[in-house]
């Protein structure tokens, strides 16, 4: 995050590579609040001579080595506004490919706000969110898969979250497309020379050839795509829902997990009306665990409506923990929660004796009282993730936007091969080798898709 301030609350318009090249940005691009030091950017082709008008030091910023740190003090109208750290990184070689000027001052929000008043003072403009990094794509500093990975960085909240991250920041991801677009132009090329120069005998090597070299691409996005509940988890984590009948301890449960108690528990029956959400590090995988009201016959339309919600909540989980009273008697149907996801049957309360109807129960038996049987129950949520889900060697993790394109591009290769398959015209099975090509070419960024770059850059906070 990032303070927002003036000019931050217009109305996102896109900015082409061509009119980036007039314009200079300055936004404070460390976290709202105190600390020991804030950090103001400013980029863009007067980037420097704003710093010159700005900075008093031993030097003048337009005579400063490029990337070294140096003291001094920002200035407006020759009153000292505060002492900084000012380093210049000369275009080519910075974040935004521009000439960028960076100024730590001290952390202050007022403070902050001042240089970067006297920054718009001198010429720069309020930068919008995301568009340091915008800059850095338009600029080619980085295609728009490792664009959204500097977020997906930024938001990591486990260190599986992380890798991925780093592997797409790195370049991995954009590389990926980047050979399946080589592979698809190769074979395009090779078709369309035999349809334009019939008259040289330039003709596929073998239909099955052509087929193999097809079949491959489409295997390549065929794994890329089975990522996709990867990245999404990754981001967004697990989704775990803690269902059963009421008084089973699901709310017990859930501040345990948590290590404190988030939830008020009580004896009495139908106690959570709501359903309940926190995050947890679940060993390195995020989960979002979700506390449901208690599943049984009622005729409180409050708590009727708390089991509406329960069931919405099963029909988006990724697994299910049914939670039962091992002291108890086996619940109704009208105790049970449903759901097409993974699961996992639990009976609580161990530490008291165990009712001749769970006799023979295959269950995990767990006690939120004193906290047996938890570490068992977090080894096999982590199986079922790894059953259904996560794939811990993978550093892939795409998102719904790249799931959208390479989608649309398997489809279009599988037309190609239907047609291949029936001998037509070389003709039919180009156009759709092309609409995959464009739909790769989509994922990594094309400069001239305003809508999609905006959609990209307008999750960013300012000043990154």
């Amino acid at each position: 995050m990032s303070l927002g301030l003036a000019g931050s609350d217009r109305s996102r318009c896109h900015v082409t590579a061509e009119a980036l090249n007039g314009e200079t940005i300055a936004a404070i691009s460390s976290p709202i609040g105190e600390g020991a030091i804030a950090l103001i950017r400013v980029s863009g082709p007067e980037a420097v001579e704003i710093a010159d008008r700005i900075f008093r030091g031993s030097e003048s910023p337009s005579s400063l080595t490029s990337h070294r740190q140096h003291l001094g003090r920002i200035v407006q109208d020759e009153r000292v506004i505060d002492e900084v750290l000012l380093s210049v990184h000369r275009a080519p070689a910075s974040y935004t490919g521009e000439d960028l000027v960076e100024i730590s001052c001290h952390g202050g929000i007022l403070i902050a706000a001042r240089v970067l008043g006297v920054c718009l003072s001198a010429g720069a403009r309020a930068a919008r969110a995301g568009e340091f990094t915008e800059r850095a794509f338009l600029n080619d500093k980085m295609d728009l898969t490792q664009a959204e990975a500097v977020m997906d960085l930024i938001r990591a909240r486990t260190d599986l979250a992380l890798r991925a991250a780093t592997e797409q920041l790195q370049g991995r991801l954009g590389n990926e497309a980047k050979i399946l677009r080589e592979q698809l132009v190769r074979l395009i090329a090779h078709i369309d020379a035999a349809i334009d120069f019939p008259e040289e005998d330039i003709a596929p090597d073998a239909d099955t050839k052509l087929r193999a070299v097809l079949a491959s691409i489409r295997e390549q996005i065929a794994a890329l795509l089975a990522t996709a509940d990867h990245g999404r988890i990754l981001r967004e984590g697990l989704r775990v829902v803690v269902a059963g009948p009421t008084n089973a301890g699901k709310s017990s449960l859930l501040n345990r997990l948590l290590g404190y108690e988030r939830v008020i528990v009580s004896a009495t029956h139908g106690t959570t009306r709501d359903t309940i959400e926190e995050m947890i590090n679940l060993r390195g995988v995020p989960v979002r665990l979700l506390d449901t009201a208690g599943l049984r016959d009622s005729d409180d339309q409050l708590e009727e409506a708390g089991m509406q919600r329960t069931q919405q909540a099963l029909a988006t989980a990724d697994l299910v923990l049914h939670l039962f009273d091992v002291s108890a008697p086996k619940p109704t149907d009208s105790g049970v929660a449903r759901s097409d996801c993974a699961s996992l049957i639990i009976l609580n309360k161990c530490d008291l004796p165990e009712h001749t109807d769970w006799t023979g129960e295959s269950a995990l038996h767990i006690s939120c009282l004193t906290g047996a049987g938890l570490p068992e129950l977090e080894d096999a949520i982590l199986r079922c993730v790894g059953e259904q889900h996560l794939r811990p060697e993978s550093h892939l993790a795409i998102n719904a936007r790249h799931r959208d394109c390479l989608r649309r591009a398997l489809g279009a290769c599988d037309r190609a091969s239907a047609t291949m398959a029936e001998n037509l015209s070389g003709e039919y099975s180009a156009v759709d080798l092309r609409l995959a090509l464009d739909a790769l070419t989509e994922m990594v960024g094309r400069k001239g898709d305003d809508e999609i770059l905006d959609s990209v850059f307008q999750q960013f906070c300012i000043g990154k």
